[in-house]
């Protein structure tokens, strides 16, 4: 069972779901330079430069209606993405700071679970092996709109209240998902979804940097340690 350990004065969440792409991995740029390729692959629009701002704006549904994107085609664009990212994995990094997040929050009392519709290995690859070492469990694979199942599961088989459980995303599905699991959502502004956008979904926390969560999730002391 995944727990983090009961400290007085302790963190006010005791785990932290974490998403990879867009909130601990820098993948944005890597997304835009392979959807066209994508998109002719499976038959949807491809993105006209001037849009972006705007996709950035939409959750997912509104950016699948926008492009034309068949929901029936989703697993097998999955796949191919994926694969993907395989491929690609060595030209991916975390943000700056996301190490050391990483091992503040682990060091401060917090347990460390991460669910993601990427694949593990790539996830394992990117992070490298001291930062992925600190995720106490790894829930990928995850279908795109399937986060709120695995989120409920991950919360469940920690024992802990639903109150000392925060989901970390930089999405809006991920808001929902969150909401839909009954779980606080923290959203990062520096991923995919635009600051605005998720502004007005009015989160739980809004952090624009990965030192503001640790500041937001850690007691004075244990940030100053």
């Amino acid at each position: 069972m995944l727990v983090a350990p009961d400290r007085e004065g302790g963190p006010p969440y005791r785990l932290v779901i974490l998403d990879f792409d867009g909130t601990l991995a820098d993948t944005f740029p890597w997304f835009t330079r392979v959807l066209p390729g994508v998109a002719d692959r499976y038959g949807f629009r491809r993105p006209a430069a001037d849009e972006v701002d705007l996709l950035r704006a939409m959750d997912a549904r509104g950016v699948m209606r926008r492009l034309g994107v068949p929901a029936w085609k989703l697993p097998l664009i999955a796949r191919h993405m994926h694969g993907l990212a395989v491929r690609d994995a060595d030209g991916l990094a975390p943000f700056p700071g996301i190490p050391a997040l990483l091992a503040r929050l682990a060091a401060g009392g917090v347990a460390l679970a991460l669910v993601s519709s990427n694949r593990e290995d790539v996830v394992r690859r990117v992070l490298g092996p001291r930062s992925a070492g600190l995720i106490d469990v790894y829930a990928c694979g995850t279908s795109l709109f399937g986060k709120a199942r695995r989120f409920r599961a991950v919360a469940r088989g920690s024992g802990l209240p639903a109150a000392a459980v925060l989901c970390l995303g930089d999405e809006l599905r991920d808001h929902a998902a969150a909401t839909q699991a009954g779980l606080a959502f923290g959203a990062v502004t520096w991923g995919y979804t635009g600051a605005a956008a998720l502004a007005a979904a009015r989160p739980a926390h809004l952090f624009a940097t990965p030192e503001a969560v640790a500041a937001a999730l850690l007691p004075e002391a244990v940030r100053a340690a």
